[in-house]
């Protein structure tokens, strides 16, 4: 860790405190889910199997964004089983910095049921448009997860994984945490709604009126 810069250092722990915020906010539980953070040529990854509360810097995991399957660097650590679909999203959204993976229950229920969530609610349109569409099954892990992602992603920063979970993209760690964290909230209160009937939805003209009034309003750093 010594011959680390401190600049690095800092994004791995940073890395580590958003998983343990994931665990604080209850859209995440044990070793489920994952947590990506883009670093120079390359990205920082959590690892497999290791409860967060166990993790130190040394632990985050970095791989390089054109990193193959039979990499050395596997020989020596273990990334998160979804490494692909991280290197993937980083690879093909050079706006995108950061890739939080959750397991959260309302949203998942939807995914089992291969449910996005319309626009029931203004706030879909926090993740880029007029859905939150949901990916279609894949194995975990898969290059086959990674692709049906990629697709869902599109013109998106978050989607269901069917029978899965959550992934929500954003330019930084904190933007993607409180992103996965609203796909959370807009997922109860969908599930909700559904208990009164079909819910009516926006309409398309509306949420293009709420996209364009968050150009200029949403979660700010105080940097």
């Amino acid at each position: 860790m010594n011959s680390m810069p401190a600049a690095e250092t800092a994004l791995r722990r940073e890395v580590i405190e958003t998983a343990l915020e994931m665990e604080r906010l209850g859209i995440n539980q044990g070793t489920s889910g994952n947590i990506s953070a883009r670093w120079q040529d390359g990205l920082l990854i959590t690892p497999s199997g290791v409860p967060y509360a166990e993790l130190k810097a040394q632990d985050i995991v970095w791989l390089p964004l054109d990193v193959s399957d039979d990499a050395v660097v596997f020989e020596q650590s273990r990334p998160s089983t979804e490494w692909r679909f991280h290197r993937d999203i980083l690879r093909s959204r050079p706006e995108i910095n950061a890739v939080v993976h959750t397991h959260s229950n309302a949203a998942t229920a939807l995914a089992i049921h291969s449910r996005g969530i319309p626009a029931h609610h203004y706030m879909v349109a926090v993740a880029g448009g007029n859905s939150i569409r949901c990916a279609p099954y894949a194995t975990f892990g898969s290059q086959a997860l990674s692709a049906h992602a990629i697709t869902a992603l599109k013109d998106r920063t978050a989607c269901l994984l069917a029978h899965h979970g959550v992934i929500a993209i954003g330019h930084d760690l904190a933007r993607a945490l409180w992103l996965a964290n609203e796909v959370e909230v807009l997922a109860q209160q969908y599930l909700l709604a559904c208990q009164l009937g079909a819910p009516p939805v926006l309409s398309d003209e509306a949420i293009n009126e709420v996209i364009e009034k968050f150009k200029g309003y949403g979660l700010r750093s105080k940097a």
